[in-house]
């Protein structure tokens, strides 16, 4: 019955991305963040409907009269850079049979972001994009926080199988990330049942990403919301209701929570974090190395022998920094670098350009909670190796498009939307 729903669902919806690319590029999203056919247990369950998007949504754009643009920005400029050098570093992997697996997911991930960037041209969209992002996530996160609460927090959190967030590690990374989205969306709306649902989904997330038993989370999560409550106009309402999330996450979770938690302050006992620290000594060996880095997938048992302190000790590289290290070198890991800083840059200037003018106060929280799920994300990510997850680059879409449609835009009037009361960022 699951395959049957999701098939209708993704094939009723490709005839309109016919015609308006940007519903393909949203129905791109929905699928690749939330993995709905990973749900089934028949003959969706392996369907390539992300593929099948792509080409449609590629074809709409020949056949569309909507507008396609790219804006070239400075995020846009990395972000083409870093494709070109992955690409590049990939005809030199140490791994050739298993570099282009990574690299054919990867490009095709890149190539519907900037298609995205392309074909969002409104602020509707934008925000039916955002929508997208936050539920996607966040409906994981209801359940996944529901669960840990009923089971006592003795089990962990789990994603899809076969995607991204399958890893209990991974799941909490996309949950600590999409909360400040999540809590976004509230303030799209007025029926108060329904910002009650959605407060309900907040903490339900936080309690989710909490029950993973991440200790990336936990420091991603904790450097998130010292962030929010630094730059919260009610410091001492937002504060309340931040102490109030964390007793409920005290209350819930186990003693066997708290030790695992408690292993950060004494990492040099834990044989997992001494594995990553191996893992970090060989990514860094690697790239001193091979100036082009290893190539895609070089965190390998057989590449372990050659280049790590301990070769016995094999672990992925559990570190975006140090995935990319490993992948593509020190410049690979600097483009990187560059592309987060020009993503934050482009929030910084929505932010001050929207902040003061009423009807356009909607644009610059949104810009607020976008780095602060770059904050979730590159602290989180610190310990976890998602380099290359859909979710962080989703996020920067959101930031191009905001400088897009109410900077660079020459008709400001197509912006403007009538002002009313925002909810109060966490």
């Amino acid at each position: 019955m699951r395959d049957i729903l999701v098939s209708l669902i993704i094939f009723g919806l490709l005839p309109f991305s016919f015609k308006r690319p940007a519903v393909g590029a949203l129905l791109f999203t929905w699928v690749s963040l939330m993995n709905p056919h990973r749900m089934c247990y028949g003959f969706a369950f392996n369907l390539p409907f992300a593929a099948i998007i792509a080409i449609v949504t590629t074809i709409s754009l020949f056949t569309s009269k909507e507008p396609k643009k790219l804006p070239i920005t400075p995020v846009t400029i990395a972000l083409l850079v870093f494709t070109a050098w992955f690409s590049f570093t990939s005809l030199f992997a140490l791994e050739p049979n298993l570099v282009w697996i990574e690299w054919h997911r990867t490009s095709k991930e890149f190539y519907m972001v900037l298609i995205t960037m392309m074909v969002l041209n409104n602020t509707k969209d934008l925000k039916l994009f955002v929508w997208v992002v936050a539920l996607s996530l966040g409906l994981f996160g209801l359940k996944g926080g529901l669960f840990t609460i009923m089971s006592g927090g003795n089990f962990r959190v789990y994603g899809p199988s076969g995607s991204y967030i399958e890893e209990n590690n991974g799941m909490a990374l996309a949950l600590v990330t999409t909360l400040p989205l999540i809590w976004y969306v509230r303030s799209l709306v007025n029926n108060r049942w329904l910002q009650h649902g959605i407060t309900l989904m907040t903490v339900c997330t936080a309690v989710a990403a909490m029950g993973s038993y991440s200790r990336g989370a936990l420091v991603g999560g904790a450097t998130m919301l010292i962030f929010l409550w630094w730059h919260s106009q009610k410091k001492v309402q937002t504060g309340v209701v931040l102490v109030i999330m964390v007793a409920l996450i005290m209350a819930v979770m186990p003693g066997a929570w708290f030790d695992r938690m408690n292993s950060i302050g004494t990492y040099h006992e834990d044989d997992s974090a001494m594995g990553r620290i191996n893992a970090w000594h060989f990514a860094i060996n690697v790239a001193t190395h091979n100036i082009l880095g290893g190539g895609f997938n070089v965190f390998t048992p057989r590449m372990f022998y050659v280049y790590a302190p301990e070769p016995t000790n094999y672990h992925v590289a559990h570190s975006i920094y140090f995935e990319v290290l490993g992948d593509h070198g020190f410049i690979g890991l600097g483009i990187f670098l560059v592309l987060m800083a020009c993503a934050w840059r482009t929030g910084t200037r929505v932010y001050k350009h929207c902040i003061k003018q009423p009807e356009l106060r909607w644009a610059a929280q949104l810009a607020r909670m976008s780095q602060v799920a770059i904050i979730g994300y590159a602290v989180s990510g610190a310990f976890l190796s998602l380099a290359y997850f859909d979710l962080y680059y989703d996020i920067i879409v959101i930031l191009v498009v905001l400088e897009k449609v109410l900077l660079l835009q020459k008709q400001p009037e197509q912006v403007h939307l009538p002002a009313r009361p925002l909810a109060q960022p966490l």
